[in-house]
């Protein structure tokens, strides 16, 4: 996207004025508001947390004592009341690390991960893929059983057969774009419940 059309851009322009860190917030939003997924949630991990939108939502529309930990590889600003780690999640240490710090399985994964875009469609498309089976891997380790994950995916190839690992382990699996998505954008997000 050029620089100015995202100046134009709504969500962007509603998010700066609303206080949340990136438009990807009002995803998130949408998300919940079709699947109800902070409603049960008293834990939470946000995987590729920066700049910290998703938290900010799910601090936001979850319950007061919600536990909630973010994890990415770049820095996060500080939130209130809200774990943020520096990690990779391709650390394999990085469930034990998690678990240890929630002190219970965590009842929500979301995973808004997504490579730095080089340009070559296959390579990034490939490579989201990749990091979002780190993602699936991961919530295999820390969901508690009947817990429910949120996965963003490009789409691509490669998307049924991440989607069809999904289904293997979770009972219901939902793909949508949520309307604050560009258009144009590749980005898809699998709604998961019930692991």
């Amino acid at each position: 996207m050029r620089l100015a059309d995202a100046r134009k851009d709504r969500y962007r322009i509603l998010a700066k004025e609303i206080g949340y860190r990136s438009r990807s917030a009002f995803k998130l939003i949408e998300l919940n508001e079709r699947y109800n997924l902070f409603r049960n949630s008293n834990t939470i991990i946000d995987i590729g947390c920066s700049p910290g939108g998703w938290l900010q939502v799910a601090s936001k529309y979850s319950r007061s004592n919600t536990r909630i930990i973010g994890v990415d590889i770049n820095p996060t600003e500080p939130l209130d009341n809200i774990t943020i780690l520096r990690r990779n999640i391709e650390d394999p240490k990085l469930a034990e690390v998690l678990l240890e710090i929630a002190r219970s399985p965590f009842d929500l994964l979301l995973s808004d991960l997504s490579p730095n875009v080089s340009g070559i469609w296959d390579y990034d498309h490939a490579r989201q893929v990749s990091i979002s089976l780190y993602a699936l891997e991961l919530a295999s380790k820390i969901l508690r059983i009947g817990g429910d994950a949120v996965f963003k995916i490009f789409e691509g190839e490669m998307m049924n057969d991440f989607k069809d690992k999904l289904a293997d382990i979770f009972t219901k699996v939902i793909v949508c774009k949520p309307k604050a998505s560009r258009q144009e954008s590749s980005e898809l997000y699998i709604i998961c419940k019930n692991l």
